[in-house]
């Protein structure tokens, strides 16, 4: 099997030196250590740290199973859930630590860096837009109450769901995302004969 080329070794090496210490913290020769790679071979690849940034972010968003939430053979409420499910147990699984990198990137680097903020805001719009279509389809076959507004509703769930990510690292516990998923999917979105009338 060909080996992969070192600007792909770069990128996962990116990734994973950003969500472990953040951006300010993870320098270019902390990257290109880790990939195993001459810290003067960075500069062939990539015009800045920043640019590098935006790739990993790319990859990163690529790790979400997106996809997964177009899954048209499963129902949409039920791939939404499943969707949260994994990035909950990701979560778990590394004992509450490093949240999410586009999150992170927000929080840490998108007052100071435009390039970046611009990539947060891509990564974000890309992954309302792939929510809202699971709630669009929710709506269509009557999962949800009609008059729910699918694109309000998405970036709603995202900024719960980065807040949940907050709660859950600070008090290394998954009490945040009980929390999360009993409103999300037990209030919010539950199917319209479950709805309390005021």
């Amino acid at each position: 099997m060909a080996r992969r080329s070192m600007r792909e070794e770069i990128v996962d090496a990116a990734v994973a030196q950003f969500h472990s210490k953040g951006y300010n913290a993870a320098g270019v020769k902390d990257i290109t250590d880790a990939a195993g790679a001459p810290k003067g071979s960075f500069y062939n690849h990539f015009d800045s740290k920043e640019s590098l940034a935006v790739v990993a972010l790319n990859r990163y968003g690529a790790s979400r199973r997106m996809q997964d939430l177009a899954a048209s053979d499963v129902a949409p409420l039920v791939r939404l859930r499943k969707h949260f499910e994994f990035l909950r147990d990701e979560t778990s699984n590394a004992g509450f630590t490093q949240g999410c990198l586009i999150g992170n990137f927000g929080a840490e680097v998108a007052d100071h860096s435009e390039t970046i903020r611009a990539g947060v805001r891509e990564s974000l719009g890309h992954w309302a837009s792939m929510i809202s279509g699971a709630l669009v389809e929710a709506k269509q076959a009557g999962a949800v109450r009609a008059d729910l507004d699918a694109e309000r509703t998405a970036r709603f769930l995202l900024n719960a769901w980065e807040g949940t990510l907050i709660a859950a690292r600070s008090s290394r516990s998954g009490d945040a995302f009980d929390d999360f998923f009993d409103t999300a999917f037990g209030t919010l979105l539950a199917p319209p004969s479950e709805q309390v009338q005021p």
